[in-house]
This record gives structure tokens, C-alpha cells and sequence, in this order.
């Protein structure tokens, strides 16, 4: 089965081919698909704007697609940066200057408990919609530590592995990552659904 990702992050694309190869399932890119759609995120939880986005691409693609959303939830910011992580702070920011804000404006927080959401969505032509949902609990790290990864993992700190998600390898993340458990649960949706 070919799903299409709602998504043009090559490392999001990686990672779920990663996770659902196992079950004989090709995830594709936009591009691969033949779409190049710009869905606007307007939900106000990880659920709403992962629907979304699975949606505007099945309807686009006349594929089954799968759409993530997912973002970093800080306690000592009500839940802040949240459904807004990837557009945290505005336009123009690359990763590592968002990364920098939130480290900024944690400037003499003590309490630094976080935890990175996870939703997989994935819309089906015929109506059927499969949704599931991980998260991942850590610390906000006081400076960025790794090279891997990508968005918040240089400051995403995971207390049990002493490590941030960029100093992991990539089997380390996906076992406890979010999107990790996302797609566990998913895939074990997708079987049932498969069946």
C-alpha cells in the first residue's frame, strides 16, 4: 500500500518509512504524488490540524495520505509553543532560532518539564479515517547539546538516556520519541484496519 505524506520535511518522510516499511507500506512525498498544496495549519490542537492536512492531500492526490502534527508542549509556558512549534515566533526563524527563543524565554525558569506530541492521521478516499496519538516526556536542556535531529532535539532533554533527542541515534528516538509512539500506535490501527 502507498500512503502520500502531508508533509515536505524529508526527515518526517525518512522516519515514517522507517517505522511502517515493516508492514509493507510506501510512504511517498508530495512531489512523488504530484502535489504541491499548502495546507493552512488553523486548528487549535494537534488532532484538528493533523486532519487537516491528511484531508487537503487525499482529496488532491486520490491517495490514501498521512499527515503528522506534532509540536513541543512546555509546562512553565501553558503548553506553549504547542500547535504553534514550527511557526514559533513568526515567519523568517529557521529551527535554530526558535530554539533560541524558547531557551530565551525560559531565561531563569526552574522548572523546565516539557513533552513533544504527536499526532499521525491518515485520511482514506473512501471516508475511513485512522488517527493516533504519542507523546514523549523531558526536559527543557539550559543550552542546545547534538548535532542530529531536527527542530527542538538540541534542547529536548531526556532525563532516563541523559541525552537530548540530537545526540541520539535514530533507533534510540524512535523507540521513545512521539512521533515514535504515534506511528507504534498507528501501525497497530493500520493491521487492524488492513485486515
Amino acid at each position: 500500500m502507498k500512503l502520500v505524506l502531508a508533509s515536505k520535511n524529508e526527515k518526517k518522510l525518512a522516519e515514517m518509512n522507517d517505522i511502517l516499511s515493516h508492514l509493507g507500506i510506501e510512504v511517498c512525498s508530495e512531489a512523488d504524488a504530484g502535489v504541491d498544496i499548502e495546507v493552512e495549519e488553523t486548528g487549535t490542537t494537534f488532532e484538528e490540524n493533523s486532519l487537516l492536512k491528511a484531508k487537503a492531500v487525499m482529496e488532491a492526490s486520490g491517495l490514501p495520505a498521512i499527515a503528522d502534527d506534532s509540536g513541543l508542549c512546555v509546562d512553565c509556558l501553558n503548553g506553549a509553543p504547542g500547535v504553534w512549534s514550527a511557526r514559533y515566533g513568526g515567519e523568517g526563524l529557521d529551527d535554530t532560532a526558535r530554539y533560541r527563543l524558547l531557551l530565551e524565554n525560559m531565561r531563569g525558569q526552574m522548572t523546565r518539564a516539557a513533552r513533544f506530541v504527536s499526532v499521525i492521521t491518515c485520511c482514506f478516499p473512501n471516508g475511513d479515517v485512522l488517527s493516533a496519538r504519542g507523546e514523549c516526556p523531558g526536559t527543557i536542556a539550559y543550552a542546545p547539546m547534538g548535532e542530529g535531529g531536527f527542530g527542538y532535539d538540541p534542547v529536548f532533554f531526556v532525563p532516563e538516556l541523559k541525552k537530548t533527542f540530537a545526540q541520539m541515534t535514530a533507533d534510540e528516538k524512535n523507540a521513545i520519541s512521539h512521533r515514535g509512539k504515534a506511528l507504534e500506535a498507528f501501525k497497530e490501527k493500520l493491521e487492524e484496519y488492513l485486515k
